[in-house]
């Protein structure tokens, strides 16, 4: 499981070890990949649109994505918090 990809911008040394790991894992294993990033806004995490569009076309070859939407469940529980004090 990736965690919040985009949440902080990678080095490029990062971005390729991150390429070469999902590209081990394609079409041999599972992952779970979470991000509050559109696809189309991953080159500004990786820095490289070619290397981009090689990880998001393995990643999205077989998979299931589920889009959330709505309000952050972080952010409505501090207002509530914040409302009893």
């Amino acid at each position: 499981m990736i965690d919040e990809i985009g949440f902080v911008p990678l080095h490029k040394d990062a971005a390729e070890l991150l390429f070469q790991v999902i590209s081990d894992c394609y079409e041999r294993k599972s992952l779970i990949i979470t991000s509050n990033l559109e696809f189309s806004q991953w080159n500004t995490v990786f820095g490289d649109n070619r290397l981009t569009a090689a990880l998001v076309d393995r990643l999205i070859h077989h998979s299931h994505i589920v889009i959330f939407s709505g309000e952050s469940y972080r952010l409505t529980q501090s207002m509530q918090r914040q409302r009893t004090r």
